[in-house]
C-alpha cells in the first residue's frame, strides 16, 4: 500500500515513524465493515461481496490510502500512534471519518472514537460512537452502531462485538427497511425488529435472535424468546415457510404449514400438511429440479374425506392429483416439455380450491417443437377431459399425437412465395359413439394425414392497383371408425385444390398531419365441390366457427383441417385507415362473403352467419389514438334485416391515477340451442376491471362480470391495497359462480400482508353462506 497524506497542522515527534503503520488505518476500514454488516438481514446480502466488508475479498491490498487529520502524533513513551481532529481516511473508494483514531502497539488494538462514519461506494453509511478491534481483526467491538444501507435499511445496536474471527454479536439491536419520517425523524417506523442479542455465525451461516420483539408503529405486537434463520449469503435453507390460514364453507377452517427441504442447490422438496375442520386432512408436496438446459416440477396433493356430510364422486374417501410441468431446450432450435394433470376425479381440485372453480376443461400435453427462420415443426400429444357434470364421453379424448410442419422456400418461385404444410393427427375415445352429423360429426377413433402446398404473389401496377394471385393444393388420408355403420373401420382419401385472385386499390390522401387510406378489396376463390364426401368424415378440430372481419378474406374459414370450404366463393369489403400523429391509428373494415357456386359447406351451421348464399355483414373498428386508450369493436349483422347478430367490444384506458378495461359480448343465434356449442355462443355478457391510485400509497381495484341473458352477476370482486417502501397490506373480496352445480359458489375475503425482506402471509375466509343468507 502506498501512503499519501495531507495535513492541516501536523505536530509531534518522529512523524515519519508512523508511516510503516499506516496500513493499519486502511485495514481499519475493512474491519469496521466486517463488524457492522456480517450479521445484517437478507436485504444486505449483496454487501457481503464488498471488499470493504471482508478482508478476504479485497483484491488490491496495496491500493494507496490517503489520510487527513488536524494532528498526527507518534507517542513513543506509551507506544501509541494517534491521529485526531477531523480524521479522514480514503481507501479503495471507501471513506472513514472520525474525531480520533488511536493504535496501541502494546495491546495490538486499534480504536476509532467520536462520530465514526463509514461511507461505502454503493451509498451505505455506517455510524458509530466508538470502534475497538485487535490487530489481527479477529476480535473487536463497536459502540452505538448505526448503519444506513443503499437500500435505505437501518440497523442500530448499542454494541457490536466480533469474537473468534467468525461470530458477531449485536447487543440491543434493531432492524427496519422503513424510511424515517422527514418531519419527525425520531418517530418509530412502520415496523422494526428489536432483540437483546443478535448472533451471526459466519461459518454456520446462521443468524440467531434472543428475546426479540416485532414492533408495529413502535408498539410490540409479537415476542419470540428465540428464533434462527439462514444468513443472507445462504440463499437456500431448509425450514418452515410462512403458514397460511383460511376459511371455506365447504372445507371449514384451513391451516397450511409448508416445510422447505433444500436437498441441493438445484433441487428441493416442499411438504405442506393441510388441516381442515370439515373434510379431514390433505397433504401437498412439490418437487423442483433445475438442470443445465431447463427445469421441471411435480406437485402432489392427496386428501382423505372422512366426513359423512361430504358426497364425493363414487363415494371415494381417498382422493388426489398429480400435476407436473417441464420445459427443456434441446440445442438452439428445439424445445421439449410437458404440462400434465392426473386426478382421481374431476371435482377434486376445484373442491379443494387448487384450481379456479370456473374451470371447465382439463388439458394435458407433451410436446416437442423446433423453430428456425423458415421452418417450424411441432409434435404434441394431448388428453382432453371435461370437468362439468353434464359432460359426456365425447369430452374425454386422447390425441396421440398431432404433428405440424411448415416450411417457406427461401427463393421465389414464379416470382412469388411457395410454402409447404403438413399435419398428422391420431385421436381416440374410450367409447365408440357418434355425436352430431354433417360438419359437426365426431367419432370414437380417427387418424388423418394432410399435406398442402401454397403459392402467392403480389403484383402492383403503375396506377397502384394490387393484384395477388394465389393457389393451393391439398390432400388428406383418413382412417376412422365409422359409427354410422356398426363401428366398421374405414379408409378415405380427399383431395382438393383452389385458385384465387385478390384485388386491392388503395387511395391515399395526406390531410395535414394525418394520412387517409381507402382500400376496396375483392377476392374470388374457385374450388371443386366435394361437400358430400367430407360430411362422411369425422370433424375433430374444426368445431369452432366465429365469423368476423378477421376471417373475411381467409381462403378457408374453418378453424381446423377436418373441414374445407367447397365450391366458388367471393369475399368483398372496404378497409379505411387513418394514421394519426404520434403513432396513433384508426382502422375500419366492412364486408360480406358470397357462395357463388357449389354446395355451401356452412349450411348446417345455421348460427354462423355463413349458412346462406349471402353471408351476414361483418364489420370491425380499431381505434388506438395513443398508448393510453384503445377500442376494438367487431360486429355481425343479418344480411336481410341488418339485425345485430354478434358483437365483441374491448376497450381500455389509463388517465393519471385511473385505469380501466371493459368488455362486451353478445351472440344471437338464428335457430335452436343445439348450435351453441359449435359456434361458441355465450349469450350476452359485460365485464370490466378498474383501478385507481387514491394516494401515494393507497390504491383501489374492482372487477365484475354480468350475464345479461341470465340477469345475474357471476363474478365480481374488489380490493384495497396499501404499499410503501417496506410494507404491503391488502384486503380483497371475490365471488365466483361455477358453470355447474358440482362445486358451490365461492365467495372469499382474503387479507394479505408483506414485510420487506421478511416475506408475508395471506389469510382468506369463504363467506358464501353469509352472502347467500344461509
Amino acid at each position: 500500500m502506498n501512503l499519501q497524506f495531507t495535513n492541516r497542522a501536523i505536530t509531534g515527534l518522529k512523524v515519519g515513524g508512523v508511516f510503516s503503520r499506516m496500513r493499519i488505518f486502511a485495514r481499519l476500514c475493512l474491519a469496521i465493515g466486517i463488524l457492522a454488516v456480517v450479521a445484517l438481514p437478507a436485504s444486505l446480502s449483496h454487501a457481503q461481496q464488498n471488499p470493504l466488508l471482508d478482508p478476504s475479498l479485497n483484491s488490491n491490498p496495496d491500493a494507496p490510502m490517503l489520510l487527513q487529520a488536524d494532528e498526527l502524533i507518534y507517542d513513543n513513551k506509551n507506544n501509541k500512534v494517534r491521529a485526531q481532529g477531523n480524521v479522514e481516511v480514503f481507501y479503495n473508494k471507501h471513506t472513514l471519518l472520525a474525531d480520533k483514531i488511536i493504535y496501541d502497539r502494546n495491546l495490538n488494538v486499534l480504536i476509532a472514537e467520536g462520530n465514526v462514519r463509514i461511507k461505502e461506494p454503493g451509498g451505505a453509511i455506517v455510524k458509530a460512537d466508538r470502534i475497538r478491534l485487535t490487530d489481527d481483526f479477529r476480535e473487536g467491538f463497536i459502540n452505538s452502531l448505526k448503519i444506513r444501507t443503499n437500500e435505505d435499511a437501518t440497523i442500530t445496536a448499542d454494541r457490536a462485538t466480533r469474537v473468534a474471527g467468525n461470530t458477531t454479536i449485536f447487543e440491543n439491536g434493531s432492524f427496519t427497511p422503513c424510511k424515517a419520517c422527514e418531519k419527525h425523524p425520531d418517530k418509530a417506523p412502520i415496523w422494526r425488529i428489536k432483540a437483546e442479542r443478535v448472533i451471526h455465525n459466519k461459518n454456520a451461516k446462521t443468524i440467531e435472535y434472543e428475546n426479540a420483539a416485532f414492533e408495529f408503529f413502535g408498539v410490540p405486537v409479537a415476542y419470540l424468546p428465540y428464533f434462527k434463520h439462514a444468513d443472507p449469503s445462504k440463499k437456500r435453507q431448509s425450514g418452515f415457510l410462512t403458514p397460511s390460514a383460511s376459511y371455506s364453507g365447504d372445507l371449514g377452517f384451513i391451516l397450511e404449514t409448508p416445510y422447505f427441504i433444500a436437498l441441493a442447490e438445484n433441487y428441493d422438496v416442499t411438504v405442506t400438511p393441510v388441516v381442515t375442520t370439515k373434510v379431514g386432512q390433505m397433504l401437498k408436496g412439490e418437487w423442483r429440479h433445475r438442470l443445465a438446459n431447463g427445469s421441471y416440477n411435480i406437485k402432489l396433493a392427496g386428501a382423505y374425506d372422512d366426513s359423512p356430510d361430504i358426497d364425493t364422486p363414487g363415494n371415494r374417501k381417498l382422493r388426489g392429483s398429480i400435476v407436473t410441468k417441464g420445459n427443456f431446450e434441446l440445442g438452439s432450435f428445439w424445445n421439449f416439455g410437458w404440462d400434465a394433470t392426473l386426478e382421481t376425479d374431476d371435482q377434486f381440485r376445484r373442491f379443494y380450491k387448487l384450481d379456479d372453480v370456473k374451470a371447465t376443461d382439463r388439458v394435458s400435453q407433451v410436446y416437442l417443437t423446433g423453430q428456425s427462420e423458415r421452418n417450424h415443426f411441432s409434435v404434441r400429444s394431448y388428453y382432453f377431459g371435461g370437468l362439468v357434470v353434464d359432460d359426456d364421453a365425447s369430452s374425454n379424448s386422447w390425441v396421440h399425437p398431432v404433428i405440424d410442419y411448415n416450411y417457406i422456400l427461401n427463393s421465389p418461385v414464379l416470382g412469388g412465395e411457395l410454402s409447404f404444410n403438413a399435419n398428422a393427427a391420431s385421436l381416440s375415445r374410450d367409447d365408440a359413439l357418434v355425436i352430431g352429423e354433417g360438419w359437426r360429426k365426431v367419432g370414437a377413433n380417427s387418424n388423418r394425414v394432410s399435406a398442402d402446398i401454397g403459392w402467392r404473389r403480389e403484383l402492383v401496377d403503375r396506377m397502384g392497383q394490387v393484384f395477388t394471385p394465389f393457389a393451393e393444393a391439398r390432400g388428406d388420408i383418413y382412417h376412422y371408425t365409422d359409427t354410422d355403420n356398426n363401428n366398421t373401420e374405414r379408409t378415405e382419401s380427399r383431395g382438393t385444390a383452389l385458385a384465387g385472385l385478390e384485388y386491392r386499390y388503395p387511395f391515399i390522401a395526406n390531410l395535414g398531419r394525418t394520412t387517409h387510406i381507402v382500400e376496396p378489396i375483392g377476392q374470388i376463390i374457385y374450388r371443386p365441390d366435394n361437400k358430400k364426401l367430407q360430411n362422411r368424415l369425422p370433424n375433430e378440430d374444426a368445431q369452432s366457427l366465429v365469423f368476423d372481419d378477421t376471417l373475411l378474406f381467409n381462403s378457408n374459414k374453418f378453424s381446423g383441417y377436418d373441414r374445407l370450404e367447397t365450391g366458388t366463393r367471393a369475399n368483398v369489403g372496404l378497409r379505411y385507415t387513418v394514421n394519426l400523429p404520434e403513432g396513433g391509428n384508426v382502422r375500419t373494415v366492412f364486408g360480406q362473403s358470397y357462395q357463388l357456386d357449389g354446395a355451401n359447406p356452412f349450411k348446417e351451421a345455421e348460427a354462423s352467419g355463413l349458412d346462406t348464399t349471402r353471408s351476414d355483414y361483418v364489420a370491425g373498428f380499431y381505434f388506438e389514438p395513443s398508448s393510453n386508450f384503445g377500442l376494438i369493436a367487431q360486429a355481425r349483422f343479418d344480411q336481410n334485416s341488418f339485425e345485430l347478430r354478434r358483437t365483441d367490444i374491448h376497450s381500455w384506458m389509463s388517465y393519471g391515477p385511473f385505469l380501466a378495461s371493459v368488455n362486451y359480448v353478445k351472440q344471437t343465434p338464428k335457430l335452436g340451442i343445439d348450435q351453441l356449442d359449435v359456434n361458441n355462443l355465450i349469450g350476452e355478457e359485460v365485464s370490466g376491471v378498474a383501478g385507481i391510485k387514491l394516494s401515494q400509497y393507497w390504491s383501489l381495484t374492482g372487477k365484475i362480470r354480468y350475464d345479461l341473458e341470465e340477469t345475474e352477476i357471476d363474478r365480481h370482486g374488489a380490493g384495497l391495497t396499501y404499499a410503501d417502501e417496506c410494507f404491503l397490506f391488502g384486503i380483497n373480496y371475490d365471488h365466483t359462480t361455477p358453470v355447474d352445480g358440482a362445486v358451490n359458489s365461492d365467495t372469499t375475503v382474503s387479507f394479505r400482508f408483506e414485510f420487506k425482506h421478511l416475506g408475508g402471509a395471506e389469510t382468506s375466509t369463504d363467506v358464501s353462506d353469509l352472502v347467500s343468507g344461509k
